[in-house]
């Protein structure tokens, strides 16, 4: 299976470009022009790296590596910028950035830092099975939109599995509602706002079957996915 990259590029022709250089090196290449696109392809699916242009509307690229690295601490984010400023670099460090390319840049340097990222990441941090999560009674298959326990099962929508990882990502944690639902959908406003609150209220009646397992309503700040441990 081919290592897969999400590349965030607002420049149409920039992007196409890189996307085509890492094509013909043998990567799989998902391209989203801005960084709230970028964000929500990320929830839809699993990457190896990603590769993020710092300047760019919705979402710029430090905001997106911000709301990234809160799901996945471990994937390699790559900055494209067109700025050579050292504040910037130590900035793109700071919120999780793993290195730097500035504009312009050879297709040959392009290359050798994304094969020096997925080399770090083979060694120092391996592959985790993130297709299976437990979590009380139950296990949810990510890849299959599936959630069962011994004496349930339930094929899920889309969004409510998207919508599931993220809370079983938080464990025991407030998830807020602005990084549910850009996630998600890709956007923050009223109508979307409902639309979540009818997926959650549906995932909660999945869950009954399992007492020491809960989505809480956070009021005015989001959502705990509650997994108490059972004692003997």
């Amino acid at each position: 299976m081919k290592p897969k990259i999400l590349l965030v590029e607002d420049d149409t022709n920039l992007g196409f470009i890189v996307s085509d250089q890492l094509k013909m090196e043998g990567y799989d290449v998902a391209l989203a022009s801005n960084g709230m696109e970028g964000f929500k392809r990320f929830n839809e699916e699993s990457f190896d790296l990603c590769i993020f242009d710092v300047m760019m509307p919705k979402k710029d690229g430090f905001s997106l590596a911000v709301d990234v690295r809160k799901i996945n601490k471990t994937i390699p984010i790559l900055f494209l910028t067109a700025k050579a400023m050292t504040e910037d670099k130590v900035k793109g460090f700071n919120v999780g950035g793993d290195d730097y390319l500035t504009k312009p840049f050879s297709s040959e340097e392009l290359k050798v830092r994304v094969r020096a990222l997925m080399k770090r990441v083979d060694i120092h941090v391996g592959k985790e099975n993130e297709d299976l999560i437990e979590f009380g009674r139950f296990v949810f298959d990510v890849s299959n939109y599936t959630l069962t326990s011994s004496d349930f099962e339930k094929k899920l929508t889309k969004k409510e599995a998207q919508i599931l990882k993220i809370l079983t990502k938080f464990e025991n944690q407030v998830v807020a509602r602005e990084m549910v639902l850009n996630a998600v959908w890709g956007k923050d406003d009223y109508f979307v706002g409902r639309s979540l609150d009818v997926f959650i209220t549906k995932l909660r009646k999945y869950l009954v079957g399992d007492s020491n397992v809960t989505i809480e309503n956070i009021h005015g700040i989001g959502f705990k996915l509650i997994v108490e441990e059972v004692t003997e």
